[in-house]
């Protein structure tokens, strides 16, 4: 058996192949959740509540007497109700108020939709499932309650959780568009079709 040495021409093309086939996989990490062999994309919570973060406050104006803010979201999954929650601190400020702002923590739970328009994956259809509020009792207590759970299911209608750019739905000559979505408890997954 001899060694051979390669000629220098043949070597620097095995050594800009071999260079080539190591770049290949950085376009495909921007991709990560993306699963194009099973037609699924999967955003995961951490992925999710850095995304519904960046589009928090978020106040209005109620009956032109109060303001209700929302600050500090926290997203929850649930799996076997396929619906995200959404808990965020809630604040009620009004002139009619002793004590204003009042402060407390108000938990909705929405569906799922994708807007196809805006490549969004948004909260549909949001349902006050708790409110607390500190500082109030009785009558004014009920009163706000419904206030701010009236306002925060108006402030989370549509909230964008995950947009898509059309070059994450591209691949090659095939643009994919977003089907069924599946909510789990560490995630979102989509159906690429």
């Amino acid at each position: 058996m001899t060694d051979r040495i390669l000629p220098s021409h043949v070597r620097r093309r095995v050594l800009r192949a071999l260079l080539g086939a190591a770049a290949l996989p950085a376009p495909f990490a921007a991709l990560a959740g993306f699963n194009f062999f099973t037609n699924e994309y999967t955003a995961t919570r951490e992925e999710l509540q850095a995304q519904i973060a960046k589009r928090f406050p978020v106040a209005e104006r109620y009956a032109e007497i109060f303001m209700v803010g929302l600050r500090d979201p926290q997203l929850g999954l649930d799996g076997r109700a396929n619906r995200a929650a959404i808990t965020a601190t809630l604040t009620i400020a009004s002139p009619l108020l002793a004590a204003s702002p009042v402060q407390g923590v108000v938990s909705v739970s929405s569906a799922l939709r994708y807007d196809a328009a805006a490549r969004a994956l948004r909260l549909d259809q949001p349902k006050a499932e708790r409110l607390t509020l500190q500082g109030v009792e009785g009558r004014d207590a009920e009163r706000l309650q419904q206030v701010g759970a009236v306002v925060a299911q108006e402030l989370l209608q549509g909230q964008i959780l995950r947009s898509f750019t059309a070059d994450e739905l591209t691949v090659g000559r095939k643009t994919y568009e977003i089907g069924d979505i599946t909510v789990q408890d560490n995630g979102i997954k989509v159906q690429l079709k």
